[in-house]
């Protein structure tokens, strides 16, 4: 039955990584051996349990509680949010796709992102202090020393300590090579190459809290050259890890600044923090101690992985916000009896659902939320073939996949789903913009996805300039060879053939975008519509796996479901035309600016913009 605590709908999970993504066949690879589909149900069964009993009660007062320093310092949660954190991570959670024999469950990558989702419906803030620590504990993991994985990792795998990352500062902002937190070697120990630290961050989640006793923090930072001046650029950038309490027991001198005050994520701590300004002075010495992670210079190609693997974690909360958003629409449509249909003059109010633009934007968020869903978990599936592909072909055309569509996964999904909570509230009428009700809360939170791990700006840089131009158009053709594959295929179904058409119109126009990208000369005018070129390619992606997934259901309509199967199959067949028939002529026009080489911003004056 759904309530205003369900967190998912577990046959929609179960079609996605069962019948689409083919899980049976990924637990039969060496690493996953030690699994069946009944454990991956029973860790799938915990998150729900937990998501819906520990997480979605408390929502509302995680958001209205926020943390505060108290007289020490030090930053307190909300007791409830503490207590879900500290259950997750003891529920073995944090350690769900780490080796064996670092403590962890050795689960696929596609299951842990679908735990962490079913986590995040029930409360995004919560569920991310194990976003952070987990590709905190990643990172340190693949680019530590043994030392360095035994002293900091194996606790946080275990959930005994947390992990941030550090990077922003107040100045530089995203603009990474301005950072001026520098790192000046003191000597060498068993954990490797040990600095003191100085300078400031901004913009850190979870940096400072009472859920455990010690939190590792990642830091970027540069180490000053003989005459004490900082390298220029991202080539200068190291990364350290700083504890906030040394392994001798002694507190580092990591001190938190202040705590901003944002528009959603409420319950998770966002912190201005201080590293060697003398709040604290360990070993006697003025500078907070980091050890170096790997090499000098190479931090910014360290902290690449756990930022791409953020930013499919921000695309995955995204989309369980737009999830959750439209669970609670359903459920209020449902109950909610307002008006009449067309013609009808008497009789009782009927429910809201029955109103044909209420359809239409129930329709339009079950599209969103599905669709971002299965993008997400479609790309964690490519980072288990990249680790896990018997054949090197696989792992070679997986990982360049993946890489292209990462700023779609962290992007579309974060935009996606502020048009879909949009509908939420639309849908809930006056209500909607209450506190009475959750939907408005969901809108707040979602706020922050399309600038956490780098704005939408940014990410579509990124997909212009390195996934696309500097590649070569190589991962593209790649994609483009999935996507035709799933077109030609539906052209075959009658029943499909409609869709496939708009799509395949769809992907012939982003054919000729990536063309003129490729050809084209100056860069400033490759990057002017960068940004509407992301939006275009995010909805012909989507697109592309909502045909897939039709074609899955149409088979199994074929074979005479019952009342429940028919429902189900043919409900997605419907958000796959909806989305075929609403959303992919938006392509057309996304791209438009870019088919006539328009230089509007680069013309437009700040005395244009303001003048007096």
């Amino acid at each position: 039955m759904l309530t205003a605590t369900t967190v998912i709908n577990r046959r929609d999970l179960d079609f996605l990584l069962q019948d689409w993504l083919d899980l049976g066949a990924l637990l039969k690879r060496p690493r996953f051996l030690a699994h069946d589909m009944e454990t991956i149900v029973t860790t799938l069964d915990l998150a729900e349990k937990i998501a819906e009993n520990e997480i979605a009660p408390y929502l509302r007062a995680s958001d209205t509680d926020e943390p505060f320093l108290d007289s020490d310092g030090r930053v307190v949660v909300h007791p409830d949010v503490k207590r879900a954190v500290r259950l997750i991570a003891e529920s073995g959670l944090f350690g769900s796709v780490f080796d064996a024999e670092l403590g962890g469950a050795q689960l696929p990558n596609v299951v842990h992102f679908a735990t962490m989702g079913i986590l995040m419906s029930g409360g995004v803030a919560a569920a991310s202090f194990m976003l952070l620590t987990v590709a905190n504990a990643r990172l340190i993991s693949t680019c530590g020393n043994r030392a360095q994985i035994e002293s900091f990792a194996l606790s946080s795998i275990a959930g005994e300590t947390m992990g941030t990352m550090c990077m922003s500062e107040p100045d530089a902002g995203s603009s990474l090579g301005d950072i001026k937190t520098r790192a000046v070697v003191e000597a060498d120990d068993e954990l490797g190459r040990r600095f003191r630290l100085r300078g400031a961050k901004m913009w850190i989640s979870a940096a400072d809290h009472d859920i455990t006793d010690n939190i590792i923090h990642l830091v970027l930072a540069k180490t000053p050259d003989r005459d004490g001046r900082l390298p220029e650029g991202t080539g200068g950038i190291s990364l350290f890890i700083v504890p906030s309490v040394l392994p001798n027991g002694e507190r580092n001198d990591v001190a938190i600044a202040g705590l901003n005050h944002k528009l959603g994520y409420r319950g998770i701590p966002n912190c201005a923090v201080n590293f060697g300004e003398g709040a604290h002075r360990p070993l006697g010495s003025d500078g907070a101690i980091g050890w170096l992670v790997g090499e000098i210079g190479q931090g910014l190609p360290q902290m690449f992985q756990m930022m791409n693997e953020a930013r499919v974690s921000v695309g995955l909360g995204a989309a369980m916000l737009a999830y959750r958003g439209y669970l609670l629409s359903v459920l209020y449509a449902s109950e909610r009896k307002q008006g009449r249909r067309p013609g009808v003059r008497g009789g009782p109010p009927v429910a809201i659902v029955e109103h044909t633009d209420v359809k239409r934007m129930l329709l339009a968020q079950k599209a969103y939320a599905e669709g971002g869903l299965a993008l997400v978990l479609y790309s964690a599936r490519l980072l288990d073939d990249e680790l896990t592909a018997e054949d090197e072909a696989t792992r070679k055309s997986s990982a360049a996949l993946l890489a292209l569509l990462t700023p779609i996964t962290k992007s579309w999904p974060s935009e996606m789903t502020q048009s879909s909570l949009d509908l939420a509230i639309q849908i809930h009428g006056g209500a909607g913009y209450t506190r009475d009700f959750q939907v408005e809360q969901l809108y707040r939170d979602n706020r922050l996805n399309p600038i956490h791990e780098g704005t939408t700006g940014i990410q579509a840089n990124d997909l212009v300039g390195r996934k696309i131009r500097r590649d070569g158009g190589a991962s593209f053709r790649i994609l483009r060879l999935r996507v035709q594959s799933t077109i030609e295929e539906a052209i075959r179904h009658e029943r499909l053939q409609a869709d496939a058409r708009s799509l395949e119109a769809a992907w012939k126009s982003l054919d000729q975008a990536v063309e003129l990208l490729m050809l084209e000369e100056a860069e400033t005018l490759a990057t002017a519509n960068a940004t509407p070129f992301l939006f275009a390619f995010g909805h012909a992606v989507v697109g592309w796996l909502w045909l897939d997934m039709a074609l899955l259901c149409n088979r199994r309509l074929t074979a005479s479901p019952g009342d429940g199967e028919l429902a189900f199959y043919s409900g997605k067949l419907q958000a796959c035309r909806y989305f075929a028939e609403y959303e992919l002529p938006r392509v057309n026009a996304w791209l438009a600016p870019l088919f006539a080489r328009t230089a509007i911003f680069d013309e437009t004056t700040v005395a244009q913009l303001f003048a007096t």
